[in-house]
Formats: C-alpha cells, sequence, structure tokens
C-alpha cells in the first residue's frame, strides 16, 4: 500500500487545525495564501486517508468545577475480564480515559471529579466492578504538557 506523503502546506493545514479545529477554510486559505477550494480539497484528501479523523472540542473543565484529576491504576483478577471491567468503567462518566496496558497494571485510567471526595466516590465505583481485584491512585498536581503540535513536528521531521 502506498504511504501518503503530506507536504509544506498539508503541515501547516494541520498545524492551524490542531490549535484551533474549527478554524474556517477561508482564514486558513488566507494564512497560506491559496484558496479556500485548495484547503478543503487537501484537508478532504487528509480525512479520506485517515491521517484527520475528525475534530475535537477541548473543555475547560476546572471552569465548570471538574478540577480534580487522579490517574487509577487497575488490578484484574483475570486478564480474561478485561473487556467486562472496560465496558463497566464506560458506565462511569467520570473515568475519561481507559488504557490496556503491559506491566504493572491490566488497565489505566483518568479520571475527573469535582473534589478529593468526589473522586473517592469514583474510585469505590471502580473497585466494586466484578473483576477488579484492587486500584492504586495517583493524583495529578498539574497538567504540565499537553501538546499535540511537538508530536505532529517531529513527525513532518521523520517523513
Amino acid at each position: 500500500m502506498k504511504k501518503f506523503v503530506l507536504d509544506e502546506i498539508d503541515h501547516q493545514i494541520l498545524d492551524i487545525l490542531i490549535e484551533n479545529a474549527r478554524t474556517p477554510f477561508t482564514d486558513i486559505a488566507k494564512k497560506l495564501l491559496v484558496s479556500a477550494g485548495t484547503i478543503h480539497v487537501r484537508v478532504k484528501k487528509m480525512e479520506d486517508e485517515g491521517i484527520i479523523q475528525g475534530s475535537t472540542l477541548t473543555l475547560n473543565y476546572e471552569k465548570m468545577g471538574y478540577s480534580f484529576i487522579a490517574h487509577v491504576g487497575i488490578f484484574l483478577e483475570k486478564t480474561s475480564m478485561t473487556q467486562h471491567v472496560l465496558d463497566n468503567l464506560r458506565l462511569i462518566p467520570n473515568v475519561t480515559v481507559a488504557y490496556v496496558t503491559a506491566g504493572k497494571y491490566n488497565i489505566f485510567c483518568k479520571v475527573r471529579a469535582k473534589n478529593t471526595n468526589h473522586a473517592k466516590e469514583v474510585i469505590y465505583a471502580i473497585d466494586e466492578i466484578h473483576g477488579v481485584s484492587r486500584t492504586e491512585t495517583m493524583i495529578s498536581l498539574e497538567e504540565s504538557i499537553n501538546d499535540k503540535k511537538r508530536m505532529m513536528h517531529a513527525i513532518f521531521k521523520e517523513i
């Protein structure tokens, strides 16, 4: 299968869209000195190739009262219970991310809560899932790095 090749204009389009996925194509076109049609065609091509998959909305959870973040490592009774536990984690809205992992934990989650008492309730709910033998929790003091652009630019340098 032929690898899709991105050029400098594609890189610049992605750079702008990562910053704000709602940027109008006309604004991107003006910045890059090309037509809006060119931007539309290139974005469509990147979508068709699977390089761009949808767009995201970033919420400020702190402004909504959910500033407490915990990372929860989950130990399972049996590895074969992974899917069952994941299905049950999906029922807990405060579990915002879950990874199946190799290493110390079977599953590693990110939990958002209002405060420590709320986080405790969420963690207790995780502990109650059939198949969970125990959990270990780490409290996040600060999100120091959350930068999609750095990774994208590193990939651009490779290709």
